[in-house]
């Protein structure tokens, strides 16, 4: 916001906003932490123990702070500044949402610094800069550690996480039933996916991997959960070995049929409470650790070195009492790669080998995701057709009840768990606001000359959704058709791209907004992520998106959005989004040996005619949305006979441009 002039009349004094009580109690905790030695900063991430995008309620630590409640943010408070970092999905969100005591890093920007660099370059010599281990990665906290010690300063892992001493009524954790995710959708069992990590540990020296991000550890005991909302996982670790595996959950989740489930596959139940304790054991007894080290806790490597250490310590001196008056050994010393009174290397960092199983899809979770789109199809078109006829009426819709109402569709679909996020129904310049989530009492109302964004997506038991369309039920302005085609063509870039094996997706992000950037437009987002089956609908390690760092290849079987947008800040936004699978592309050549991939599409939904501008697609363009539209109707009518209206409606939404 500009400043005033300087010249400017005098205003009557404002009233002064009222201090922010828990950002004082928490510094207060601050300066009594680590036994009274106190911390000069702390950070306050996202994460949960797990690394999850959305924790439990419970481990929401960084919304409760700051009350930003967006998915991606990190807090920094010191004794004299509260700061957030947030990336461009959520500049407007947060400014609506801090208070006035905060201070919003817009983070990806030019002159926005990295957390890290800003703690080393703003706090005094000597510095203490408190974490809680648990919430960050090993990855994270050694490249923060490395950092402060260079400029000074020093990072304090504390035992206490000092969010929790000022908030008062934390909720309890959950404890939702665990479910078996019915092998008709899993496609592979338990004791079979067991046993393709087994040899993987071999090859790697490790005695056991540590499974600690929550969709991975659903994935791989064929478990679904209800602790996070819109992600069907539930608190938990495992760890697998060469002789079994372990899962370490609340054991009043585990019913029946779950214990019988775990039982079949060789799986020990233990308390969630206990992994600690069991790595802390492993590593004394010199069992090499698998850790990702972008996915564990410092906490649990921290833990596991100190035991190690602990242990070659203890053994270091009870070598030096065998020892002779001359310091020779009194006995021939064991075989083994420790050095006296060091740790053994207990710990192998190397990403999870979970992470790339999960991504890659087999036949039955690929058949679940097509089911799924199918019953979303089915859902969308019965709300789309009551969407359109009742604005046409006259009538205006609050966003919020647009969000019920297309939930309502969806509950109404065989196997369907809940939403697979937060509906974003952004209406005018709500649809600018990237991960916007309407409110009843301060939501907009759509009628007929408002601009509708809408981002939504189901669990179901076979599979998860995640689609936008971007709509008006009037006369969209020529501005706003010109966006939404230019939006449309970069979508259409992508879907119809052909690339060689081992290309990352950051080298296909340039194809969806070539057409924006001719026109001086972009986006702040990326244009696509991974999806779970079944399971999270944002998963790694695949993206597209302009982060050249990740150079993960696209591989087949892998499930991708495909979602390039524009976005006007007070005025609209506009998103085109459907889920691809990844898959080879028929080429008449295979240079080099080599496979090419290409798009097959999951979302059968129509693509709102009245919102292109048909004279800037080229001939190809045109009958790519000719094509796809025929995909629907051939998918998505014959599950709608008998329903005139919705047939009618679908008839129409997709016939020839």
């Amino acid at each position: 916001m500009a400043s005033s002039p300087a010249t400017a009349p005098a205003a009557p004094p404002a009233a002064a906003a009222a201090p922010d009580a828990r950002l004082a109690a928490f510094r207060q905790a601050l300066a009594q932490a680590d036994g009274g030695k106190g911390v000069q900063a702390f950070i306050v991430p996202s994460e949960d123990p797990h690394m999850s995008e959305y924790p439990p309620e419970c481990d929401a630590r960084r919304e409760f702070i700051s009350g930003f409640d967006g998915s991606a943010g990190t807090v920094v408070v010191t004794a004299d500044v509260a700061a957030l970092w947030t990336d461009g999905r959520y500049f407007l969100q947060a400014e609506a949402q801090l208070g006035p005591e905060w201070t919003l890093m817009r983070h990806g920007t030019p002159t926005c610094p990295e957390v890290q660099d800003w703690l080393a370059d703003n706090l005094p010599e000597g510095a203490r800069v408190g974490i809680d281990p648990f919430v960050h990665t090993i990855e994270a906290a050694e490249k923060l550690r490395k950092r402060l010690r260079a400029a000074g300063k020093s990072l304090v892992p504390l035992e206490v996480n000092p969010v929790d001493g000022v908030w008062e009524g934390r909720p309890a954790a959950p404890e939702g039933p665990l479910r078996v995710h019915a092998m008709e959708w899993a496609g592979q069992s338990v004791a079979d996916k067991l046993a393709a990590l087994r040899p993987r540990l071999a090859e790697a020296g490790a005695g056991a991997l540590l499974v600690t991000m929550l969709d991975e550890v659903a994935w791989l005991f064929n478990l679904r959960g209800s602790d996070v909302p819109y992600n069907p996982v539930f608190i938990s670790y495992g760890v697998v070995t060469a002789e079994g595996a372990a899962l370490y959950v609340d054991s009043r989740k585990v019913t029946p049929e779950v214990a019988a489930h775990l039982a079949e596959a060789g799986v020990e139940v233990k308390p969630y409470d206990s992994l600690m304790s069991d790595v802390k054991a492993m590593a004394a007894a010199g069992t090499a650790l698998w850790m990702d080290p972008a996915r564990v806790s410092y906490a649990i490597k921290q833990a596991a070195l100190a035991a190690a250490a602990e242990a070659a310590a203890s053994t270091g001196s009870s070598r030096k009492r065998a020892r002779g008056q001359n310091g020779a050994p009194a006995a021939a010393a064991d075989s083994g790669s420790e050095v006296e009174g060091q740790p053994a290397q207990v710990v192998l960092e190397r990403p999870s080998p979970v992470t790339l199983a999960k991504s890659v899809k087999n036949p039955a979770e690929l058949a679940g995701l097509r089911e799924a789109h199918l019953r979303d199809g089915v859902a969308l078109t019965r709300f789309l057709c009551w969407l359109e006829k009742t604005i046409a009426s006259g009538k205006s819709l609050t966003e919020v009840e647009i969000d019920e109402a297309l939930t309502a569709q969806r509950a109404a679909q065989q196997g369907f768990v809940e939403p697979s996020f937060p509906t974003i129904a952004g209406a005018g310049p709500n649809g600018a606001i990237i991960h916007y989530r309407a409110q009843p009492g301060t939501c907009r109302s759509v009628d007929s000359s408002t601009l509708l964004l809408l981002d939504s997506g189901a669990q179901y038991d076979c599979g998860t959704t995640d689609i936008t369309r971007t709509m008006h039920f009037g006369t969209p302005s020529q501005h706003q058709r010109t966006c939404f085609t230019r939006v449309l063509q970069g979508h259409v870039g992508l879907d119809t791209a052909i690339w060689p094996e081992g290309t990352p997706g950051c080298a296909i992000d340039v194809l969806a907004r070539a057409p924006l950037w001719a026109m001086g437009l972009n986006y702040r987002h990326g244009t696509g992520h991974g999806v779970g089956a079944a399971l999270n609908v944002h998963e790694g390690p695949q993206s597209i998106a302009p982060r050249f760092w990740n150079t993960q290849p696209l591989l087949e079987h892998m499930v991708c959005s495909n979602e390039p947008g524009y976005y006007e800040d007070n005025a609209f936004g506009i998103r085109i989004e459907n889920l691809f699978v990844v898959v080879e592309a028929p080429t008449e050549f295979r240079f080099g040996g080599q496979s090419f991939y290409t798009c097959d599409r999951l979302t059968l939904c129509p693509i709102q005619k009245r919102m292109i501008a048909k004279e800037l697609l080229s001939q190809k363009e045109i009958d790519w949305v000719d094509a796809y539209h025929r995909q629907v109707w051939e998918a998505l009518s014959p599950r709608l006979q008998g329903e005139e209206e919705a047939l009618a409606w679908l008839r129409e939404a997709t016939s020839p441009l």
